[in-house]
Parts: C-alpha cells; sequence; structure tokens
C-alpha cells in the first residue's frame, strides 16, 4: 500500500468482521478531560489512574522523562493507599490504573502494595489495573491473588531501544519476553502495549514485539505512537507518518485475527491524529481511545456500531 490508505477495504477490515462482527468501541477514561460532539464524558470519576511514586522514576527514559506520571494523583503524604482509595470510591470511582515510576531494574513498586490493592479488591470492589513493568513469576502470581483485573506491559522488540531509550543497560528483549509469559503464566488478564516509533521515531523494533506478543494468549493488544513531549531528549523527534503506522495496524491484525487490537491514548494530535484514528478503523482494530473529532461519524460511515466506555481501552464495563 502506498500513499493514502484511508477509506481502503483490507484484508485486515474484513477479518476483523469475520472475528468481531460490526461493534466498534470508543474509550474516553477520565485519565483527562474529553469532549468532542460525538462523545462527552459523563462521569471523568469512575476511572482513574494512580502513580506509587508521585513523579519519581529512576529510569528518566528519554521519551517521558517522568512527565506521564505528572497526569495521575498521587497518594498523599501520610496516606494508606488503601485509604486514598477509600476516598475515591465514595467520589464514584470504580476503576483503578495503578502505575508508578520504575526502578533501575525497570520494575514498578507493586509487591510492598500488593496487600493494600488486595483490600480495594476486596472491600471497595474498585476493579484494578496494573502498569506493571518487568515482573518475575512470583510477583505476578501475588498479584493474581490480590485480584489483579489487568496487567499492562510494555513490550520493546530492539535490544537498542531498551538500552539507548530505556536505559535499560542490563536488560534485552528476552527480559520483557519472560515477563509477558510470567504475566500469562499466572493466569492474569494481560493487555501488552506496543509503542511505533519508540525509536526516536523509527520504527526499529516493533515487529519483533508483535511477534512476541502473538506467541501468548494475551486478553487484547493495544498499540499507542510516539508522542513528542517538552522538555525531553524526542521534544523534536518526528513520529512515524500515519501510513506507517497504518500499515503496522494491517500486520497486526493480520497477526493476531482473533484478538482484540485497541488505539490507545498516546499519540500525536492534529492532522497526524485524524489520519491515525481513520486508519485504526479501516485496518480492522477494535477500538480508540480518546477519538479525534469526526471519527465516530467516520467508523458509522464503514457501517460499524459505536460503543462508548468511560474507561482504558479494552475495558468494557466496570
Amino acid at each position: 500500500m502506498h500513499g493514502d490508505l484511508t477509506g481502503v477495504t483490507s484484508s485486515a477490515f474484513e477479518t476483523r468482521l469475520r472475528n468481531f462482527g460490526r461493534r466498534i468501541h470508543f474509550h474516553a477514561p477520565g485519565l483527562k478531560r474529553y469532549a468532542t460532539e460525538e462523545f462527552q464524558q459523563a462521569a471523568p470519576e469512575r476511572f482513574t489512574a494512580l502513580s506509587l511514586t508521585a513523579g519519581r522514576c529512576s529510569l528518566q527514559c528519554d521519551h517521558c522523562k517522568s512527565s506521564v506520571l505528572l497526569s495521575m494523583r498521587a497518594v498523599p503524604r501520610g496516606a494508606s493507599l488503601f485509604e486514598f482509595a477509600q476516598g475515591l470510591a465514595a467520589a464514584g470511582t470504580r476503576g483503578l490504573l495503578v502505575s508508578g515510576g520504575m526502578t533501575v531494574d525497570g520494575r514498578v513498586p507493586h509487591r510492598e502494595h500488593l496487600e493494600s490493592l488486595a483490600r480495594v479488591r476486596r472491600e471497595l470492589g474498585q476493579k484494578l489495573f496494573l502498569h506493571t513493568g518487568l515482573v518475575d513469576i512470583e510477583t505476578a502470581r501475588a498479584m493474581k491473588r490480590a485480584g489483579v483485573d489487568g496487567a499492562l506491559i510494555d513490550i520493546v522488540g530492539s535490544d537498542q531501544t531498551i538500552h539507548e531509550v530505556y536505559h535499560l543497560k542490563k536488560k534485552r528483549v528476552a527480559d520483557f519476553a519472560a515477563s509477558l509469559a510470567a504475566l500469562c503464566e499466572a493466569g492474569l488478564t494481560v493487555m501488552p502495549h506496543i509503542v511505533l516509533g519508540l525509536h526516536y521515531g523509527r520504527m526499529l523494533g516493533e515487529e519483533n514485539a508483535l511477534e512476541i506478543v502473538a506467541r501468548y494468549p494475551v486478553a487484547a493488544l493495544v498499540l499507542v505512537v510516539l508522542t513528542p513531549i517538552l522538555a525531553t531528549a524526542m521534544q523534536d523527534v518526528e513520529p512515524p507518518a500515519p501510513e506507517e503506522v497504518g500499515r503496522f495496524f494491517e500486520r497486526a491484525r493480520l497477526k493476531l485475527p482473533a484478538a482484540p487490537i485497541y488505539l490507545g491514548c498516546a499519540r500525536p494530535g492534529g492532522a497526524h491524529r485524524q489520519a491515525t484514528d481513520r486508519l485504526a478503523i479501516d485496518m480492522g482494530l477494535n477500538g480508540i481511545a480518546y477519538p479525534g473529532q469526526g471519527v465516530v461519524a467516520y467508523a458509522r460511515s464503514r457501517n460499524l456500531q459505536p460503543a462508548f466506555h468511560e474507561a482504558c481501552c479494552s475495558i468494557h464495563e466496570l
């Protein structure tokens, strides 16, 4: 395929129709305020994100430098995670995305909070979704025992990207694959993410990451696109073009014909987003987070039936 890919009827689109029918999901979790003429949040407090480390991250990855953590709620000093979740539950929060900065070995410090998270799930009934970072099988099993509803993990398919972007000098692709294997073996609902253009805008390890994901019984695959962020090493990087992104969408759909695939929150705005969102529809993805203006109408023009959710992509009920 060359040039403008929007509006095509590809084998990927036909594959999604055969396996999933015409329902397409649009998501707007309360991680940020969102409203268009087609989709407005009714209860943004229903789903929110917490950082276990406030704005601290030991890795200071070149594409983020802790900036993503600053948009999350931080547990106040002197308050327990359970107490903080109690207050959120009283305000109507039904689901939590629990994240945090990584340690120097690529882990998010969940283990010391798992007892509190188990109480949150058991006593408050809030659903729990964790950005896991790298994990071993013992940690994955502990997450399962705590009642975690979903495990989200970035899969990176290039050692060079792991070393240069993530600054994990002693880790390799095999460590990310082993973490994915551990989460699946523990029986968790696993939703791996792949960042397109993570290596300074280049598509370097994404195909390998897709191959790794295809080996495991994942509940869904989430694709996001590098978004240059101010005050990071990638603030002036050009993200991959929508056409290149669309071709990857097509390969992912055909590689994982029976697995739900979503376009996640992170992607460039403006004309890039408009083209990317339409390509996600044309190439048979199951849903889109924070769809651009006019995208819902475009889905309807492809004879798809929109469903709307105020939770992270791939999460339909809270």
